[in-house]
C-alpha cells in the first residue's frame, strides 16, 4: 500500500477541523475589531491583561493546563465517548497538564521575546515579522517537532528505548511536515490576530485557540498509532 505523502496527511488532518478552526478564528477575530471599536469588550478585555500582568507567567500556565488539557478532554469525553469516562482520560489529564504547563511557559517567553525583538506597536510590517519567524521559525525548528515527540511518545507508552527514531530525517518527513501542514492553516490566522493586539493580550488569547489545536494534534497521533 502505498504511503500517504506527507502534505496530504496535513491537508486531511486540516479538512476534518476545518469548520471547528473557522469558529475559533472567527470568535478571536470578533474579540479583535472588538477590542478596538466596541468599549465594553476594550474594558473587559483590559481587566484580563490586568490579571494577566499580576499573575505573569502564573496565568499563562494555569490558562494552558485549562486550554491545553482541561476542556480538550472534557471534550473528548463528550463528543467522541458519549459521555463515557475512560481510566485513559485521567493519563491523558495528567500529560496534558504538565505538557502544557511547560509549553504555555515557553510560549510567554516567546511573546516576550519577540516584542522585545521587533517591538508592539501594530504595524503590518511588525504583525507579518512576528507572524513568520513564529510559524515559519519558531514552530518548524522547535514548537512542531516537540508537540510530535511528547505525543508519540506518550501514545507509544513512555518507552525509553528507540528515542532515536523521533530524530531522523524520515519522522520529520512522516510527522513534523504533515504537522505543520495543519498547524499552518489553523495558527497563520490565528497569530495574526494575536500579534495584532496588546502584548498582556496576546497569551490570554492564545488560551482560547489552543484547545482547538490540542483536539486537531490528539487526533493526528491517535491516527498515526492506529495505522
Amino acid at each position: 500500500m502505498k504511503q500517504e505523502a506527507p502534505w496530504a496527511a496535513g491537508l486531511r488532518a486540516a479538512r476534518a477541523n476545518f469548520v471547528p478552526g473557522l469558529i475559533i478564528q472567527g470568535i478571536m477575530l470578533t474579540l479583535l475589531l472588538g477590542y478596538y471599536f466596541y468599549p465594553p469588550t476594550t474594558a473587559l478585555l483590559n481587566k484580563l491583561a490586568i490579571l494577566k500582568e499580576q499573575w505573569g507567567y502564573g496565568y499563562s500556565i494555569v490558562a494552558s493546563i485549562i486550554a491545553g488539557a482541561l476542556i480538550p478532554e472534557v471534550m473528548r469525553i463528550t463528543i467522541f465517548q458519549k459521555g463515557k469516562i475512560l481510566r485513559a482520560n485521567f493519563s491523558n489529564l495528567l500529560f496534558g497538564t504538565v505538557y502544557w504547563a511547560y509549553s504555555g511557559a515557553i510560549v510567554d517567553f516567546f511573546y516576550r521575546q519577540q516584542a522585545l525583538w521587533f517591538g508592539t506597536e501594530v504595524t503590518l510590517g511588525i504583525v507579518a515579522t512576528k507572524v513568520f519567524v513564529d510559524q515559519f521559525v519558531f514552530n518548524p525548528i522547535y514548537d512542531a517537532p516537540m508537540n510530535a515527540w511528547a505525543y508519540d511518545w506518550k501514545n507509544s507508552g513512555y518507552p525509553l528505548r528507540g528515542l532515536g527514531r523521533f530524530f531522523t530525517r524520515a519522522y520529520y518527513k512522516r510527522v513534523i511536515i504533515p504537522t505543520l501542514v495543519a498547524t499552518w492553516g489553523v495558527w497563520i490566522p490565528v497569530v495574526s490576530i494575536l500579534y495584532s493586539l496588546p502584548p498582556l493580550l496576546q497569551v490570554p488569547l492564545f488560551a482560547l485557540a489552543l484547545s482547538l489545536w490540542v483536539m486537531i494534534y490528539t487526533w493526528m497521533s491517535e491516527q498515526r498509532v492506529e495505522s
